[in-house]
């Protein structure tokens, strides 16, 4: 019986000491994991560490709600060694620098339409190029009929700004001639089913295709191949054909989604709570989004490897809705889905069939 009293006796010891130590440390210790965490961070381009291949970086998997997962819609697309930004919703470019993608080497931003929560954070997304990419000329910037119109508003609500970055940091960091984007429409054929290759270069090539999101015309999807893998951007539309046609054997297809049962018990709340607005706003987005049963027929006929829903309505706060959530798509599609949440990292290694995937704030 001694020996259990002074076992716990020293027990109780080891862990007043352990306590007073950190209590007595906190600061140093606190100091050398800053230390430690900024030598690993800081500067650090995680690009050169991943395979040949393509790697998605789910920058914004969100929509205009709030969501605490997930910013506006962002996609940032490495093939081999050129990055692209995929739509530029708000808060999308902090994350990119969270997951240390190299913005500074981005080379084009493409927009699938100019509905506000897909470009919203178009400025912050251009002056972080500009500057960590010590640019000579403004980053180009594609997307539908009305981009340039976007692109000059940016550039002009961020010209102040720009003055201010060259003016304190230098013309060799922030050069003048650099700053801001040059807004390029992408026009395709007329009539339903349209698409065009929009860049083939050295194995990579990049198609636009149009989708359905009446009224907002024209609205883009976008395919990436490279190396014999590939990805596919829904971009926000209805259940649609040319998008099946174009998505023929991708590897992994990113398809927005609205399930609207979860919508209707928002829009019922909503109108209970005498905010008719929100409840009519609520109703109409039920016309232009695809429910996730929809999308997942989508991907089962294209022969999509995989699903991944990105631009999730309603916000999925918990991991607990996301079963829930693709209950009705799990019926259709057969295969692996995923309900993407910022700082999910997709890689697919050229010469390879295997899709891998890690957390990028990590």
């Amino acid at each position: 019986m001694k020996w259990v009293l002074r076992s716990l006796v020293g027990i109780i010891c080891l862990v007043v000491v352990a306590v007073l130590g950190f209590q007595l440390f906190k600061t140093q210790i606190a100091e050398t994991a800053f230390k430690k965490a900024i030598e690993a961070n800081v500067g650090r381009d995680t690009s050169t560490e991943l395979p040949d291949g393509l790697h998605v970086f789910m920058c914004g998997a969100g929509t205009p709600l709030p969501d605490p997962l997930r910013a506006g819609p962002c996609l940032g697309v490495i093939a081999g060694d050129r990055s692209f930004v995929f739509d530029a919703g708000s808060g999308g470019t902090r994350n990119l620098a969270r997951m240390r993608f190299p913005l500074g080497r981005t080379e084009r931003v493409y927009l699938t339409h100019l509905h506000s929560d897909h470009m919203d954070g178009l400025g912050e997304l251009l002056m972080q190029v500009w500057v960590n990419g010590q640019r000579d000329k403004p980053l180009p910037v594609s997307g539908p009929r009305g981009v340039d119109e976007v692109v000059d508003g940016f550039n002009a609500a961020y010209r102040i700004d720009g003055t201010f970055r060259t003016a304190h940091h230098g013309a060799d960091i922030a050069n003048p001639a650099g700053r801001g984007g040059a807004g390029e429409a992408i026009a395709l054929p007329a009539g339903p089913g349209s698409r065009a290759v929009v860049l083939d270069d050295n194995g990579l090539k990049i198609t636009a295709f149009s989708v359905s999101h009446a009224p907002v015309e024209p609205a883009f999807g976008y395919r990436v191949d490279y190396k014999g893998r590939s990805v596919l951007i829904s971009g926000d539309t209805i259940y649609d054909p040319n998008l099946v046609a174009v998505a023929e054997g991708v590897d992994i297809l990113f398809h927005e989604a609205l399930d609207p049962e979860m919508v209707g018990v928002m829009h019922d709340a909503a109108a209970a709570n005498g905010a008719d607005h929100l409840a009519k706003i609520l109703d109409d987005i039920l016309t232009y989004h695809a429910p996730p049963a929809d999308a997942a027929r989508a991907a089962t006929e294209a022969g999509a490897r995989e699903l991944v829903f990105y631009h999730t309505i309603p916000p999925l706060p918990s991991h607990l809705l996301n079963d829930y959530y693709i209950r009705d798509a799990k019926k259709v599609f057969d295969r692996k889905i995923t309900v993407s949440e910022d700082g999910m990292v997709f890689s697919l290694p050229a010469g390879s069939d295997t899709i891998n995937r890690h957390d990028g704030f990590k």
